[in-house]
């Protein structure tokens, strides 16, 4: 009776160790990603300011 019940403790081990194990399937995304549309604004008041003072620089210099 041991050798039995140690047989379907094995065979039991067995027949759950084999459930389930299919491997998981690739998940395939056929879609294009998206092309982010990146507005640029340029902020004028920067360059203008160093303009300023490259011109007040050239000014005195030429003084």
């Amino acid at each position: 009776m041991k050798k039995v019940m140690f047989l379907m403790a094995v065979a039991g081990m067995f027949a759950f160790a084999a459930c389930n194990n299919t491997p998981a399937q690739e998940e395939v995304i056929d879609t294009l990603p998206a092309e982010e549309m990146v507005e640029e604004t340029i902020d004028t008041t920067a360059a203008e300011a160093v303009e300023a003072v490259a011109e007040e620089v050239a000014a005195e210099v030429a003084e």
